[in-house]
């Protein structure tokens, strides 16, 4: 597809069907799995895009990180990040409570970076994400035996019952801490302001993933009661269901 055919497209509101829009996972729904962390533009851009082709110009919707980054018709969206939305005051409390907490700790072992920033969320490790593997093996045995993140988190809710914020534990030596309904679903909201642009509201959603089991990422937006959700195996599939679903 080049830039020329994605510009000739008919507007949003001079679509065929212009009530229906599909929402697609990228690694392992449209493109091949490939194992990388991270669900950045950039990424999308590497799968999706070439040299001179950017990955915005080829749909209409563009979501990273969940939507927090977000574009329309090649233009950016208003985004939002962890800390925007927290706020100073309340991210330097969280922070220091975390750090006091971990100091008070005994543990086997402690490395560096208890605590890492992200976009969407931050990341919290008792042993410190600097833990070398044998060191994050000895430590993920001795969470199990001591519950070490499981008591922590419980911690944190009871002394921000208010922060709205989710916990989840996950991998070997951390959990993520980030805003309630800050999964796949947040992206809906750019989906559903679509009434309030152009006109136009969506009343059907297609979703396809490849993790759309409980646990897995796609999970939440796939069995959200917007969404017709679709499980696939991969592109092939996918094409498979977009041929059956619209009689391509």
């Amino acid at each position: 597809m080049t830039a020329e055919a994605a510009s000739v497209y008919p507007s949003l509101e001079n679509r065929p069907v212009k009530g229906t829009i599909c929402l697609f996972d990228v690694d392992g729904t449209l493109t091949p799995a490939r194992q990388v962390g991270g669900s950045d533009l950039a990424k999308q851009q590497e799968q999706l895009g070439t040299s001179s082709i950017p990955v915005t110009s080829l749909f209409d919707f563009c979501f990273a990180e969940n939507g927090l980054t977000a574009y329309r018709m090649g233009k950016p969206l208003s985004s939002n990040s962890f800390i925007q939305w927290l706020g100073e005051e309340k991210y330097q409390k969280l922070v220091n409570f975390t750090l006091k907490y971990i100091a008070d700790l005994k543990l086997p072992k402690k490395r560096g970076t208890f605590i890492e920033f992200r976009n969407g969320m931050v990341n919290i490790s008792p042993i410190g994400r600097n833990a070398s593997v044998e060191e994050r093996n000895e430590f993920e045995a001795y969470d199990k035996i001591h519950n070490i993140r499981r008591d922590m988190v419980e911690a944190l809710k009871k002394e921000f019952p208010d922060y709205g914020l989710t916990y989840s534990i996950g991998g070997q030596i951390s959990f993520d801490v980030f805003p309630t309904g800050w999964d796949k679903t947040y992206c809906l909201r750019h989906i559903e302001a679509e009434k309030d642009i152009s006109g136009i509201e969506y009343k059907t959603i297609h979703f396809f993933g490849d993790k759309s089991f409980p646990g897995g990422n796609d999970y939440e937006i796939f069995t959200d009661e917007r969404t017709i959700g679709h499980a696939v195996t991969g592109p092939e599939d996918t094409m498979r269901l977009l041929k059956e679903l619209f009689q391509l």
